[in-house]
């Protein structure tokens, strides 16, 4: 097995090996993983964080011995706590990487370094206040930053940052927690998940109090929650249809 470690504040995933597939996610700086198939120009991995799988360009990443991905895997994850931020790697040059990034991941960085960091597990009530610096934050399909962010990714890396491991899509996050039966008995931070047409769970937002929901839909924004689903106040119509709500933690 053969693995690396994302060297630059974030990197594409993709679904096929090809510049014009779809990103189905990001990897960000710092990030490890394995290393499951390998062509000329991409490489299929698979995230060491959330099992994740996608192919990524063998330009944007680098390659570690196996005893360094686990002592990797085995160190405190300390996450960069700010929106945007620069770090000074060991050769002097610079890096700018965004929130989440790992930069417990240091093999690249001199030894110590100034930015807002964040490690360990928080109490709960911080969920809400992390996710609301990513107000406005514009959705973009497989994003996982505050350039650009999809739902799940958005509650992924809130989570995250909070020392909670989530997975990666919604319908998968819907495996997880604990069902409650009613908005009532809800709690800032636990998560609600909406279904299409069909029935698949496509969606998902944390709660807020008061019946409030924030969530990445067009861009990361404040709605009403209800038991129909998701209110977008501006339009005055329900957008997303509830399935369920999941007690994380």
């Amino acid at each position: 097995m053969r693995y690396g470690i994302c060297p630059i504040s974030i990197a594409p995933l993709r679904l096929e090996t090809s510049d014009a597939s779809e990103m189905v996610s990001q990897v960000l700086y710092g990030e490890i993983f394995k290393i499951l198939e390998s062509r000329k120009k991409w490489s299929k991995i698979r995230l060491a964080h959330d099992k994740y799988e996608g192919w990524i360009d063998n330009k944007q990443f680098t390659e570690i011995e196996a005893e360094e991905y686990h002592s990797l895997l085995d160190k405190e994850h300390v996450f960069s706590n700010d929106l945007i931020a620069h770090l000074t790697h060991q050769d002097h040059t610079l890096s700018t990487v965004t929130i989440g990034a790992q930069v417990s991941s240091s093999i690249f960085l001199k030894d110590s370094f100034q930015i807002d960091q964040s490690k360990g597990i928080k109490n709960k009530t911080q969920l809400v206040d992390n996710a609301l610096l990513f107000l406005n934050t514009p959705y973009l399909w497989g994003g996982r930053s505050p350039l650009g962010i999809d739902c799940s990714g958005f509650t992924q890396l809130i989570y995250r940052l909070n020392g909670y491991q989530l997975l990666r899509d919604a319908s998968e996050q819907a495996t997880q927690g604990e069902v409650l039966s009613f908005i009532e008995e809800s709690e800032p931070g636990d998560l609600a998940f909406f279904d299409n047409n069909e029935g698949k769970i496509t969606h998902v937002g944390i709660i807020m109090s008061d019946n409030y929901i924030i969530h990445a839909h067009g861009k990361v924004r404040i709605d009403r929650l209800d038991q129909s689903g998701i209110f977008n106040m501006d339009k005055n119509i329900h957008t997303h249809k509830l399935r369920v709500i999941k007690k994380i933690l």
